[in-house]
C-alpha cells in the first residue's frame, strides 16, 4: 500500500492519495481543486488514479474530484447522507458511487468502509482503511474529513452562520456528540487522518501535526472529555472563529459541481496605470499583492491590498466580491501559484494582471496611509482627536482590547462600512499589524481616507502603552 499526505498551507487543507501498488490503482481523499500534485505522484509511482473519495460536501475550499474525473476518468465516492438540502447535485455523465452508514468498496486490495459521522455537517461521512494487500483484517487507520481533527472536532455551526440556515448549530452539536461515542467505540491504535490542520477556520483550536491515532484523542482531544450532552453542546459552540464569507460560496459550488479549470477565462496582460485606474472606475475589483509596508506609501486609489502570503487565500475569500471581474496587480513570478490559490476558494472571475513593479513606476498621484507607533497612536486618542478600530477576532476583542474601542472584524468590514465613524481619524488595529493594514486599504478603496495603521498592534500596544499605565 501507498499513503501520501499532501498540504495546502494557505488553507490548512490536508489530502491523501491511497493506492494499491499491487493493482496500480489509487484514490485521492479530499482532493484539492489544483491536483498537479497527484498527476506527479501518479506519474512518479505508475498508478492510476481510479477514485475521488470526499467525506462531506466542504466549505473552505473547492474540491478537486470533478477534475480528477476529467482528467483520470476517477469515480467519484460521496456521502448520500443528511437531508435533501445537502445532496451533491450535477453528476450525469459523472461516475459515482452514494455512499451511506455500513458501505464498503475497494481499491485493489484496500477496503474502504463508511461510517456516518455527522455534526460539522448532516452528511459528512468517514472512512475506515483496511489493507488486504498486506494480509490484515482490520483497519489502519480512519480518515475523519472535517469530523475529527488533532485536539479537535468540526464546528457545527458553519450551516447556521455561513449558509444561513436557522437551528442548525444546536443540531449539529447534538449530532456530534452521537458521532464522538461512536468514535470512541474503535480502536485505539486507529491512525486518524483529518483534513484539516492548525490555521483552518473549521475549528477552534486544530493541532499542528498532520495525524494521530483514535487512543491519543480519546485521552487528549478536549471534545472527548464529555460524558453529558449538553456540557459538551454548550463548549463546542462556544468561542468558535468567524466563519469566512466564502464559506457559503464554496458549500454551494461543491453541491452543484465547479466549472472545470480548463474551463476559467484566459487572463490579459495590462501594461499600464491608466488601465487600471480605468477599469476601477468601470467598477471592477483591482487586487494589490505587494506587501502592506509596500503599498501604503504609494498605492492606486481603489485598488485593495491582500499581500501574497500563507494568509491571502482566507483574505481574498473574505474581501474579494465574487460577481465582479477581478484583476491583479503582482510580482508576475508567483502569479501560477497566486491563480491557484484564487481558484481554491472558487474566486474565477479573473480576467487580467499588470506586473506590479512596472505599472506602479509609471502610475501618478498616488494615495498612501501612514503608520503609526502604540504610543503615537494613544496620544492622539488622548488628545481627541482620534479613535481606535479594533478589526481582530471576536474572541480576540473579548479576551482584551483598548478602552472604548470599536470592534468590527475585518473579514466583515465591507459589508459595515456604515458603522464606522468617520469625524475622527480612525486607528486601525489588529494583533500585529497585518490585517489592520487589509483593513485600512478596504476604508481607502471605499473613499474613507482620514485613518492611519497602528503598527505592531495589540501586542505592541500592551508593550508600549498599556505595561507603563499600569
Amino acid at each position: 500500500m501507498l499513503l501520501r499526505y499532501f498540504y495546502d498551507e494557505k488553507l490548512a487543507h490536508a489530502s491523501y492519495v491511497v493506492g494499491c501498488q499491487k493493482t496500480g490503482e489509487a484514490v485521492v481523499v479530499d482532493p484539492m481543486r489544483d491536483i498537479t500534485a497527484y498527476e506527479e505522484l501518479a506519474k512518479k509511482e505508475k498508478l492510476n488514479i481510479v477514485g475521488a473519495l470526499e467525506t462531506h460536501i466542504h466549505a473552505d475550499f473547492v474540491s478537486g474530484s470533478r477534475e480528477l474525473n476529467d482528467r483520470f476518468g476517477a469515480k467519484l465516492y460521496i456521502s448520500d447522507e443528511g437531508d435533501a438540502d445537502w445532496k451533491y447535485q450535477n453528476l450525469e455523465g459523472i461516475s459515482h458511487q452514494l455512499l451511506t452508514d455500513g458501505d464498503q468498496f475497494k481499491i485493489g486490495n484496500l477496503i474502504f468502509d463508511v461510517m456516518h459521522t455527522p455534526g460539522h455537517t448532516p452528511e459528512s461521512i468517514s472512512f475506515l482503511l483496511t489493507d488486504k494487500g498486506g494480509s490484515a483484517d482490520k483497519p489502519m487507520g480512519i480518515f475523519t474529513g472535517d469530523f475529527v481533527f488533532v485536539g479537535d472536532v468540526g464546528r457545527p455551526d458553519l450551516l447556521e452562520k455561513a449558509a444561513g440556515i436557522q437551528g442548525t448549530s444546536e443540531s449539529g452539536a447534538v449530532a456530534m456528540f452521537k458521532s464522538i461515542e461512536r468514535f470512541k467505540a474503535l480502536a485505539d491504535y486507529l491512525q486518524v487522518w483529518p483534513a484539516h490542520g492548525a490555521g483552518s477556520a473549521c475549528g477552534k483550536s486544530l493541532g499542528a501535526v498532520p495525524s494521530t491515532t483514535v487512543g491519543y484523542e480519546k485521552a487528549f482531544n478536549w471534545a472527548m472529555q464529555f460524558e453529558d450532552e449538553a456540557s459538551f453542546k454548550k463548549a463546542l459552540l462556544e468561542g468558535q472563529p468567524e466563519p469566512p464569507y466564502y464559506f457559503a460560496v464554496m458549500k454551494s459550488v461543491n453541491k452543484v459541481g465547479p466549472q472545470l479549470i480548463q474551463d476559467l477565462p484566459e487572463l490579459k496582460e495590462i501594461t499600464s496605470a491608466a488601465d487600471i485606474e480605468a477599469l476601477l472606475a468601470e467598477g471592477k475589483q483591482v487586487l494589490d499583492m505587494r506587501p502592506a509596508d509596500v503599498y501604503s506609501k504609494g498605492h492606486i486609489q481603489g485598488t485593495i491590498n491582500i499581500p501574497f502570503n500563507n494568509s491571502f487565500t482566507n483574505w481574498a475569500g473574505w474581501v474579494v466580491d465574487y460577481n465582479k471581474p477581478l484583476y491583479l496587480l503582482v510580482d508576475t513570478k508567483v502569479l501560477d501559484e497566486a491563480l491557484v490559490a484564487l481558484r481554491s476558494v472558487g474566486i474565477d472571475e479573473v480576467y487580467g494582471f499588470a506586473e506590479a513593479e512596472n505599472v506602479m513606476a509609471q502610475a501618478e498621484n498616488l494615495a498612501s496611509y501612514e503608520n503609526v507607533s502604540p504610543s503615537e497612536a494613544d496620544e492622539m486618542v488622548e488628545k481627541g482627536e482620534a479613535y481606535v478600530l479594533d478589526v481582530r477576532n471576536q474572541t480576540e476583542f473579548n479576551e482584551g482590547h483598548i478602552d472604548n474601542a470599536q470592534h468590527i472584524m475585518v473579514g466583515t468590514l465591507k459589508n459595515r462600512l456604515d458603522e464606522v465613524a468617520t469625524g475622527k481619524t480612525i486607528i486601525v488595529q489588529c494583533q500585529a499589524g497585518a490585517r489592520s493594514a487589509i483593513a485600512a486599504s478596504v476604508l481607502k478603496a471605499n473613499g474613507i481616507d482620514n485613518l492611519v495603521n497602528m503598527a505592531g498592534g495589540y501586542n505592541k500596544w500592551q508593550q508600549e502603552v498599556a505595561s507603563i499605565k499600569q
